[in-house]
């Protein structure tokens, strides 16, 4: 289900980066929302990918995220790594919500996940280290 909507930010949508040419991400995998609604941006969120393989070395733009619920299989790894290095601007026609299955009508069914405040504010320091911000977190 492509989104027609721009979500909160903090929630976590599937990303579809099929096209884009490696070393860009170009798979499909859980992204985490990090930009507002922009009136005049139409269709556009920036996004930043978790990804459940361990960074090494790990560095000041990593972040590990530990989902008190898992997403969906293929994505229920409990702990995923926020990529801050791989920000990303995306159009809606790439981001779905996770999929859990069909309801007894033969619906589908997502899920609507949103990370704490807390860790999006980790998110966030990850973002900014990743830009060379580094001195901007303590206003976070």
């Amino acid at each position: 289900m492509v989104l027609n909507y721009h979500p909160q930010i903090g929630t976590i949508v599937i990303c579809d980066f099929y096209g884009l040419v490696q070393p860009e991400m170009d798979k499909r995998r859980p992204v985490v929302i990090v930009s507002p609604r922009f009136r005049r941006r139409y269709r556009l969120c920036t996004v930043v990918p978790l990804s459940i393989t361990s960074p090494t070395p790990i560095m000041p733009y990593h972040y590990q995220l530990k989902l008190n619920e898992p997403l969906p299989e293929p994505y229920d790894n409990p702990i995923s790594w926020v990529k801050g290095d791989m920000l990303t601007t995306v159009s809606f026609d790439r981001l779905s919500f996770p999929y859990i299955g069909k309801d007894s009508n033969g619906k589908r069914k997502y899920i609507i996940r949103i990370v704490s405040d807390i860790d999006l504010l980790k998110i966030r320091e990850c973002v900014l280290h990743s830009l060379a911000l580094s001195r901007l977190t303590k206003h976070l």
